[in-house]
């Protein structure tokens, strides 16, 4: 006779053995209750997983599965007990994932260690390209928003190191008289729309402000904060050292670049402090020379397009397009201006899209977690994820606390 399922948490062995039996596990009884001595709470506690692997080791596949159904059944029919205990119903794990596996977490030394009987773990749904759904684990995801400063200081010096190291390129620029544009197919072949560059930097401006209202309601914004002023202070840093070290001459006659010299540092520093507070736009009256390997403009217009499209949800097709179409159309604008060689375009277009997969990649699957020489060689990257769990879901909330008549009208 099988005995009340009304409190299973308080099932002793026997009890346990009885439920065994009149659910036709007869077979386990001696290996589940006499061997290993499992209670009612163990028994709410036990997963697919427990029972394929060691000590229990199960190996017939159909017993597996229908002691899993019913382990299931047991469980959902004391869903209070289950939570009461701090455990996750099995139903909404992974097939084969214990609760001991999903609890796991990484910390920033490297070292595994686990979710305390408080932690809850949120399985996540993220849809595919195929339109099928599958869950994830995400689990804990802390803002960290001390780290998200540190990610803006450095974006904040790294912006600051390139407005001066730009004076020094302008100060180098080769004289148009001895060293003419070099060949481009595209310059040569199209010719210039003196007002594409506006264009180009209003499309980027768009998808700025695209993106800061993605920030503003994303329930992730710290981690995708974070995320972006680290990618942007590292492309720009490299551009730093691209623009220094090889000076190309001007791609067009238009660009009046004869070389400047600042004569005292204090000159110079002044001259960056006003490229940097205009963010190096021409809509802000800021006028540079020299720095073309490689692209800055097209950099942000990139990188802003690919955080829309990843932080948002795949069936957000509207949003992915006119995203898109402001990122070729702001590079093709580019071009048609003029300001930049073909090459330098393409450079930037590639290595900065190649950054955010690769970046994204290494979150996502945390394969650099397990991996010391991953982490000597991408230091400020395993510190900055080293307690994100997995992909980040796309959720949003409201960011401020809803005023009285709100709170009265929807509750």
């Amino acid at each position: 006779m099988a005995p009340s399922e009304d409190s299973v948490g308080a099932w002793s062995c026997k009890q346990v053995a009885q439920w065994l039996q009149g659910e036709g596990f007869e077979q386990y009884v001696e290996l589940l209750c006499t061997q290993h001595r499992l209670d009612g709470p163990s028994l709410l506690a036990l997963t697919e997983a427990d029972l394929r692997g060691p000590p229990l080791g199960l190996t017939v596949l159909g017993d597996i599965k229908r002691l899993t159904i019913a382990l299931r059944r047991l469980q959902r029919q004391n869903q209070a007990q289950v939570e009461e205990l701090g455990l996750q119903p099995s139903d909404s794990l992974p097939a084969g994932l214990s609760l001991g596996a999903a609890g796991a977490e990484w910390s920033c030394d490297g070292a595994d260690r686990r979710f305390n009987g408080g932690d809850r773990l949120s399985a996540v749904c993220h849809t595919h390209s195929n339109g099928r759904c599958r869950q994830h684990l995400a689990g804990r995801l802390d803002p960290e928003v001390w780290k998200t400063v540190i990610s803006s200081i450095y974006v904040f010096f790294v912006f600051g190191f390139t407005s001066f190291v730009m004076v020094i390129v302008h100060e180098r620029v080769p004289d148009m008289r001895t060293y003419p544009p070099l060949p481009d197919i595209f310059l040569d072949s199209v010719p210039r729309i003196p007002w594409a560059f506006a264009m180009a930097e209003a499309c980027g401006l768009i998808l700025c402000y695209m993106f800061l209202l993605i920030l503003l309601l994303h329930k992730h914004r710290s981690i995708l904060f974070r995320r972006l002023c680290s990618l942007m202070g590292t492309v720009f840093l490299l551009r730093c050292c691209t623009m220094f070290v090889t000076s190309l001459s001007v791609p067009g006659q238009h660009l009046k670049c004869a070389s400047k010299t600042y004569g005292d540092s204090w000159g110079k520093i002044q001259r960056a402090l006003a490229i940097w507070s205009g963010f190096g736009m021409t809509l802000t009256g800021v006028q540079t020379c020299g720095d073309y390997m490689f692209s800055g403009h097209t950099v942000v217009i990139t990188l802003l397009n690919f955080f829309v499209t990843e932080y948002t949800p795949r069936t957000w097709n509207l949003i992915h397009t006119i995203s898109w179409v402001l990122n070729l159309f702001g590079i093709f604008f580019i071009l048609a201006a003029h300001e930049h060689y073909s090459i330098d375009v393409f450079i930037a277009f590639y290595i900065t899209t190649r950054l955010f997969l690769y970046y994204h990649t290494l979150a996502n699957t945390r394969a650099y977690q397990h991996s010391r020489r991953a982490r000597i060689w991408f230091p400020m990257f395993s510190f900055f994820e080293c307690n994100v769990n997995g992909p980040v879901p796309n959720q949003y909330h409201w960011p401020f606390n809803k005023p009285a008549f709100m709170k009265t009208l929807i509750g």
